[in-house]
């Protein structure tokens, strides 16, 4: 048996008044999806416990069959495990965003957590300037993909309390700065990350090219080294992951999980679609298990835009589902195919929220007589009355059930 799963992040939302209150996912075009829908188990999962914020760290690592309450630490330290950063038992890791900063009146507000998706070869310039002047003995930048990158605090204080910038958009950011024990190096650096970066050259070019300078490093995520069981442990199983972001990555390399890196994956619309496709099976010749993450659904969300977020739904069930599943289906083997969502992510509110997520499970050798008349939503979904209320158990149900 062959086991493949296919993550669309943020695809699950809320109903729109506008669109009679159907959500992104039944107003988008997804004949792949719904045709597994038809014929396989769909439900809700929970995959954020409770007392937990609604982050993908959280979600992929419920998805992935681990319990946050058991193994969780924080998000920075699962993408310093994929940048090969080894954290010392007393080190804490941060997020590193490159941001956008706007005035309203007297106010700076968030105007871009992710500095307009500044291309990765680029953030790296904004970084090396960064570290000439932040770098020290007591911490260091490391410079990740586009706009996300992690820094490292010797010594650091477990008792700082961030923000996630994409929780903010548009919001004044005075009022959501580090606060806490240890928290003056934190704000610190963001500080003097900004006095730097302020008519900076690089963002004199940025500015000649009509693009968003990049204001500010923006520091949240925090927490210690991960700690994760072997998913070949657990299962009995060998498996790769492939993603374009870190924090998949760094959870997969954390279980045991070989990482494939895609050339031209970005972690957008722009994203190498065939070349992960091309990975995944390429990797279930020799594995029996594969994690495909697409970001781009939630990055779309983020910016409020469903025009971009129908687009990404589409494409993720064109340009991902379809041609894994037809790739599939070449095989001599049966297979398995769960796909969902790791959380919503509601355009309304432009950042994650905690509700259950629609999923499908698809087994090849237990096809019904005839498909059901039903769609890939959360309507149709929620309808079945099939719920996993703790979220992690979804991978063993999975892969072991008979």
């Amino acid at each position: 048996m062959k086991y493949i799963l296919l993550l669309g992040d943020g695809m699950a939302d809320r109903p729109l008044d506008e669109y009679g209150g159907k959500t992104p996912l039944e107003i988008s075009s997804t004949p792949c999806m719904d045709s597994l829908a038809a014929r396989g188990t769909l439900g809700m999962v929970n995959t954020i416990p409770d007392g937990y914020e609604p982050g993908s760290d959280v979600a992929n690592m419920c998805v992935l069959g681990y319990n946050p309450q058991l193994h969780y630490t924080g998000r920075a330290p699962i993408e310093a495990v994929s940048m090969g950063i080894l954290l010392e038992d007393t080190d804490i890791a941060y997020r590193c965003n490159l941001v956008s900063f706007a005035n309203n009146g007297d106010t700076t507000v968030m105007d871009d957590y992710s500095a307009g998706h500044i291309p990765t070869e680029e953030a790296h310039r904004f970084i090396a300037v960064l570290k000439k002047t932040l770098d020290s003995p007591e911490c260091r930048l490391h410079p990740g993909i586009s706009y996300r990158h992690v820094l490292i605090v010797k010594q650091g204080d477990p008792g700082v309390k961030t923000c996630a910038p994409h929780d903010i958009s548009g919001r004044e950011v005075a009022a959501f700065l580090p606060s806490g024990n240890g928290s003056e190096l934190i704000r610190d650096l963001m500080s003097r990350s900004r006095t730097l970066l302020n008519n900076h050259q690089l963002n004199r070019e940025r500015c000649a090219r009509a693009l968003k300078p990049v204001s500010s490093i923006w520091l949240w995520g925090q927490g210690k080294a991960v700690n994760l069981p072997s998913f070949h442990k657990k299962y009995a199983l060998d498996g790769s992951v492939i993603s374009a972001v870190d924090l998949i990555k760094g959870l997969g390399i954390s279980a045991g999980l070989n990482s494939i890196d895609v050339p031209g994956a970005t972690g957008y619309l722009d994203t190498n679609y065939a070349g992960k496709v091309a990975a995944a099976l390429g990797a279930l010749a020799t594995r029996d298990f594969v994690y495909l993450h697409v970001e781009a659904p939630d990055e779309a969300s983020h910016k409020g835009s469903l025009p971009e977020k129908i687009r990404a739904i589409e494409e993720f069930d064109s340009n991902i589902v379809a041609p894994v599943l037809e790739g599939l289906r070449r095989l001599s083997e049966p297979y398995r195919i769960l796909v969902l969502p790791d959380h919503p992510t509601p355009l309304a509110i432009k950042t994650h929220s905690s509700e259950p997520v629609p999923f499908i499970l698809y087994d090849s050798t237990k096809l019904p007589a005839q498909p059901l008349k039903r769609a890939y939503c959360e309507q149709d979904a929620r309808a079945t009355g099939v719920t996993v209320l703790q979220g992690w158990t979804l991978m063993d149900t999975f892969i072991r059930q008979k």
